[in-house]
């Protein structure tokens, strides 16, 4: 009988110690890798939180630069714009000082001019002075229908030529008779009605008008206009027509229709002579009573300013508008920075043969 074999023992038990160890393995390792695994969608879930949220700082991001772009064109648009204001105001700052220069080399010219007719005008009164020694003080021209009293002695010499058939009066209303200065026409333009009627500069025009009308003769027809930004008759419902210096009481309400006008607005010579010109018949004396060079024409002006070459044009462009051969006799009362209209004036005079006059700051 044969002899059995013993089992090799060793050999089951490592196998069996080899399969739990693998086992083992495995196990550790499904265990690791669901960690792993939740672990992973957790960190992906935080990533994709993270992302959405850098995704929505861009989008600000974007949309802060967008408008940070606009505002540069904005503060670029209005930095051209402030450089193309800058220029202009050194250009009219540049104008200005030019202008002010011939200004202030005119102004000793002027009162080299004022002293001599100063001394003309004296030596003109003491001889009316001793020419009307034997005449009453109280006598009044047989050929007038009002009166005047001055202070005084004062003799109203002029030179002013009052004849003709058919007088017109044309009066300047605008703002810039209020004052001599400019600075104070702009402090006093802001006054109440009553205190710019008592300006001293207006007063004098209202008493020149109240002298002219004493000067006209009583067979003489006569219109008394004002003109500022347009031009209008002093009495209303008299445009137009001519009124009869004969009729005291037409003479009466006339002066004291112009006592109650108040200054206001610019001054457009060009609507003052076209009124002129609309009378029919004709006038054949005109007496301007004026401060200086137009500042408007015929339409409202577009900017605020008006620079002295301008002024000029307007008044070269209203006196086309007068009637031939109509002498202008002009009574211009002295304006701040107009250093071009006694010149114009006067020249005026020459051509149109009338006369022309700045009175002292006394008269009438």
């Amino acid at each position: 009988m044969a002899r059995r074999s013993r089992p090799n023992v060793f050999g089951l038990a490592f196998l069996d110690a080899m399969t739990c160890g693998l086992g083992s393995v495995i196990l550790l390792y499904m265990i690791i890798n669901a960690n792993v695994r939740v672990r992973a969608d957790e960190a992906q879930h935080d990533l994709a939180a993270e992302v959405e949220r850098l995704e929505e700082l861009v989008l600000d991001g974007s949309l802060g630069l967008v408008r940070l772009r606009n505002s540069i064109e904005e503060v670029e648009n209005d930095r051209t714009l402030s450089r193309g204001l800058a220029r202009r105001l050194l250009e009219a700052l540049e104008a200005l000082r030019r202008e002010l220069a011939t200004m202030e080399e005119s102004t000793l010219a002027r009162r080299e001019h004022v002293r001599r007719l100063q001394s003309d005008l004296k030596t003109l009164e003491d001889e009316a002075r001793r020419l009307s020694a034997a005449q009453p003080d109280d006598e009044i021209p047989g050929d007038r229908t009002r009166a005047f009293v001055g202070d005084g002695d004062r003799q109203y010499l002029t030179g002013l030529k009052l004849g003709g058939d058919r007088i017109f009066i044309l009066l300047d209303s605008s703002s810039s008779m209020l004052d001599e200065t400019i600075v104070n026409v702009i402090r006093r333009r802001n006054l109440p009605d009553d205190r710019k009627i008592r300006a001293r500069k207006w007063q004098q025009a209202v008493s020149t008008v109240d002298w002219l009308t004493t000067q006209l003769p009583r067979s003489s027809t006569f219109q008394i206009y004002t003109f500022a930004d347009g031009a209008r008759p002093v009495l209303d419902g008299t445009g137009g027509r001519w009124l009869d210096a004969s009729q005291r009481d037409v003479l009466e309400a006339a002066v004291q229709a112009v006592r109650e006008i108040v200054p206001d607005g610019g001054t457009s010579l060009h609507h003052g002579l076209a009124a002129v010109a609309a009378m029919r018949p004709q006038p054949d004396n005109l007496i301007l009573l004026i401060d200086g060079l137009p500042t408007r024409g015929a339409r409202e002006p577009k900017r605020g300013t008006v620079s002295s070459q301008q002024r000029i044009a307007h008044f070269e462009q209203a006196i086309q508008l007068l009637p031939r051969g109509l002498p202008v006799n002009t009574v211009l009362f002295p304006m701040e920075g107009d250093p071009a209209a006694p010149s114009a004036y006067w020249k005026l005079a020459l051509a149109t043969r009338g006369s022309f006059f700045s009175p002292a700051r006394d008269w009438p």
